[in-house]
């Protein structure tokens, strides 16, 4: 049975998919090979894995404007998450996936990098303010 959770509503298209979860901040210039598709930060949490095509919970967004139009750039490549979820995020990742026509939310009632885990099925509504987890490893 999917667990239903509310949060702030966001913006982008409705999407499904598997979560990449980490208890970490989030910069597309700084923490990414975007050339690649995977985290390249060595400190990072998620560090040499994927995210194309992935649904990343993460803390919160940190850097400048340059998230904005890499984003955006991502997107034109191919190479971009599917979705993005935070406990908190900056305008300039707001722009960014809107740029970008990336899924966005944030603002839930718990710690996102505690309420979702790693492998979980996703189905983010940002225009209803909703995550579904649809299925979750045991």
């Amino acid at each position: 049975m999917p667990i239903l959770l509310r949060c702030h509503k966001g913006m982008g298209p409705a999407v499904t998919g598997t979560a990449l979860v980490a208890a970490d901040n989030f910069s597309a210039r700084y923490d990414l090979d975007r050339s690649k598709g995977i985290f390249s930060r060595p400190d990072h949490k998620l560090a040499g894995q994927s995210y194309v095509d992935r649904i990343l919970v993460l803390d919160t967004a940190k850097g400048g404007v340059a998230t904005a139009w890499m984003l955006y750039e991502m997107k034109a490549r191919g190479i971009v998450p599917r979705g993005l979820i935070f406990n908190r995020v900056n305008p300039i990742l707001a722009q960014g996936a809107a740029f970008g026509a990336t899924a966005l939310v944030d603002r839930f009632a718990g710690d996102v990098t505690r309420l979702f885990r790693t492998g979980d099925t996703l189905r983010v509504d940002p225009n209803a303010g909703v995550v579904e987890i649809l299925n979750r490893d045991s």
